[in-house]
């Protein structure tokens, strides 16, 4: 491709509500485009890098023998009625003209359990492992950080069906082993972490994570030990000294700064009220210590059933001072122990200490310092680019995917579901690797493998000796991409680091006088053994096979 005819849009300057590396240089260098709020355009250097990736993953799920298939976006309502997933916020619903309800899927569960219900028959009919690459649609309520979170993506998701938990482990093993070849592949820093099944139901995920800045996703980490903060648990901290007993007057004082403040007492020695009402209209007072905070997704899965916080008027005590009590189921985090603590007396005005004892959960948002195996955890930010879970017979049975088993009998089919994003991954790699020029790519995944900057006037001895050596790199099958544009070299060269191609090769004057061309590495813009104008092909594969 000639940078000339290339439609590649550059910018000086990121966008004024960026925030993401990722986000502005990937607007910077031309590779994407905004449409609305989390609606984006791939352009063609970024499409090429987005297809490089898919190849990636297409070659590695044919491995473990994915058979590739389509299945729509859009889908009659009724399959997700009969899942129980129908209606979620998140969901995009819409009826047509006959005014029968369809829904836009961010997954496709329902529709590939209903091929197999209708095709498989009987335990010879298994395993089997189908898979796509589809839009999903997802009314996001917060777009942010370019096409990291989005409400339009493409997604590889595929399906294994199998016919019992063995078979599903199996194949669950199969999808990790790839997914950590993928990546591998695609030159990313990653690691993956136990996760929340979450609306996809079943007993088991995992997530495969990107490290950076720009993570929307906690990570908590320890020796042999890696979970999404939203599931991880560890031992607690020690919260401190108490040396206060009885009641104590704390007017006005409702936070758990003001209280430990105002009494001299750490923070982790006293208690927090999270009163809430279960979706069966039980109300359940929730207490961890002051230096914590309650997970929601813990507590939710913990509780086995959705719930929302309180209302005032359903409290019958004075928020601020709540304190355990026996007309309200009581429940203890797990880092809460016997006591003493300081909780609220369930009067204005007044905080007691006291020890307590009841029923116990995990229902803490872990921290750093907290320790796994008596090994200290950090938490780091890092960005979600696969998934894989363990639906069992979620789908199955309410969607009558069965088989018939050696003896006749009808069986459940057991499922898993496995996604990865490739604009993810793509974002994943500019987070990972950039410098304050630009954009610095893997070579597995670069939108070309090496660009030819040609200095000097069109038509010159320069730009005849930069076009001899870009068709002699596309002939041996290289993604060359060729600079041949009427501007100067610093443009030329500023276009070159934010683009991010692995392997740049300049032709100017010293080239002709030398006769070789200078070569540059981008990671790191290393300078390299120059290429020899004359047979520079064998010298190109050398400089390229020694790069990341």
């Amino acid at each position: 491709m000639r940078l000339s005819r290339l439609f590649l849009p550059t910018e000086r300057e990121a966008p004024a509500d960026a925030e993401a590396l990722s986000h502005k240089l990937m607007v910077r260098a031309g590779l994407v485009r905004q449409v609305g709020a989390g609606l984006w355009s791939w352009l063609p250097a970024g499409w090429r890098v987005h297809e490089k990736v898919v190849q990636i993953i297409r070659e590695e799920i044919d491995a473990i023998g994915g058979q590739e298939m389509l299945m729509p976006v859009m889908q009659p309502a009724e399959l997700w009625k009969k899942s129980g997933r129908y209606g979620f916020p998140e969901q995009f619903r819409l009826n047509d003209r006959k005014g029968a309800e369809h829904v836009l899927a961010m997954t496709h569960e329902e529709v590939v359990t209903l091929h197999v219900s209708g095709a498989i028959r009987s335990y010879r009919d298994l395993p089997k492992i189908l898979y796509h690459f589809q839009v999903k649609e997802r009314d996001e309520p917060r777009p942010r950080a370019g096409v990291l979170r989005t409400r339009e993506f493409i997604m590889k998701d595929s399906y294994t069906f199998d016919r019992d938990a063995e078979g599903l482990q199996a194949g669950y093993d199969l999808h990790a082993e790839a997914y950590a070849r993928i990546l591998e592949r695609c030159g990313l820093e990653w690691y993956s972490v136990e996760a929340d099944v979450g609306m996809m139901g079943g007993s088991m995920a995992h997530e495969f994570m990107a490290p950076c800045a720009a993570g929307e996703n906690d990570v908590a980490l320890a020796p042999g030990y890696a979970a999404n903060v939203e599931i991880a648990s560890a031992d607690a901290q020690d919260p401190g000294p108490l040396d206060l007993d009885g009641e104590h007057h704390t007017p006005g004082l409702t936070t758990i700064d003001a209280v430990a403040g105002a009494l001299g007492v750490p923070q982790g020695r006293l208690l927090k009220a999270f009163p809430v009402v279960l979706e069966g209209g039980e109300r359940v007072d929730v207490f961890v210590r002051g230096d914590h905070r309650v997970n929601e997704f813990k507590l939710r899965n913990a509780l086995k059933t959705g719930y929302r916080p309180a209302r005032e008027d359903e409290i019958g005590r004075p928020a601020g001072f709540l304190g355990p009590s026996d007309d309200v189921r009581t429940v203890y985090d797990a880092a809460v122990g016997e006591g003493p603590w300081l909780v609220g007396a369930n009067r204005a005005d007044w905080h007691e200490v006291r020890s307590v004892q009841g029923e116990t959960l995990d229902v803490r948002t872990v921290v750093a310092g907290d320790t796994v195996n008596g090994a200290a955890i950090t938490v780091e930010p890092a960005i979600e680019v696969g998934n894989i879970f363990k639906l069992n017979t979620r789908y199955s049975e309410p969607l009558g995917a069965t088989f018939l088993d050696e003896n006749g009998k009808e069986q459940p089919v057991w499922m898993g579901s496995y996604g990865i994003g490739p604009a993810r991954i793509a974002a994943a790699a500019v987070e990972q690797f950039h410098d304050e020029q630009g954009i610095a790519w893997p070579k597995a995944i670069a939108p070309y493998d090496v660009e030819v900057v040609a200095l000097g006037k069109p038509n010159s001895d320069e730009a005849r000796a930069a076009e001899s050596l870009y068709g002699e790199l596309q002939a041996v099958g290289l993604d060359v991409l060729l600079d041949d544009r009427a501007a100067g070299a610093g443009e030329k060269f500023a276009d070159a680091e934010l683009l991010g191609c692995p392997l740049r090769l300049t032709v100017g004057k010293r080239s002709l006088e030398s006769g070789a061309a200078e070569a540059v590495a981008r990671r790191g813009r290393a300078d390299l053994d120059p290429v020899p104008l004359d047979g520079p092909v064998e010298a190109v594969r050398e400089r390229w096979r020694g790069l990341p």
